[in-house]
């Protein structure tokens, strides 16, 4: 699994850091930063669920 994350689209809910923050963080405007790129099988769960739960659609997996 590989996580993308479009800057450019993110509006800084916040939603993937409550939901996985080993893998998202936020800039200081808010904007999503992804920590993790491939997460690991610890980290993989809750990742699928920040993505799943991004109001802008900002975030997206493409899997191996």
């Amino acid at each position: 699994m590989k996580i993308q994350a479009d800057r450019d689209v993110c509006i800084g809910a916040g939603n993937c850091v409550l939901a996985a923050e080993n893998v998202f963080d936020q800039d200081d405007d808010a904007i999503v930063v992804v920590l993790q790129e491939s997460p690991d099988d610890e980290d993989a769960e809750a990742a699928r669920n920040a993505v799943g739960s991004c109001p802008s659609g900002a975030l997206a997996i493409v899997e191996d």
